[in-house]
């Protein structure tokens, strides 16, 4: 699958266990801002 975006900044992290979900942590100035996540591992 390709997916195509147009952005401004980009982080690759690994999510990280929260209670029954996961999370990805992102810069605090992105607070308020749409955010995209995409899965690159299977």
């Amino acid at each position: 699958m390709e997916i195509r975006m147009e952005g401004y900044e980009v982080v690759e992290k690994v999510a990280k266990r929260c209670a029954t979900s996961a999370r990805v942590l992102v810069p605090k100035s992105w607070i308020g801002k749409k955010v995209r996540v995409v899965r690159l591992e299977k």
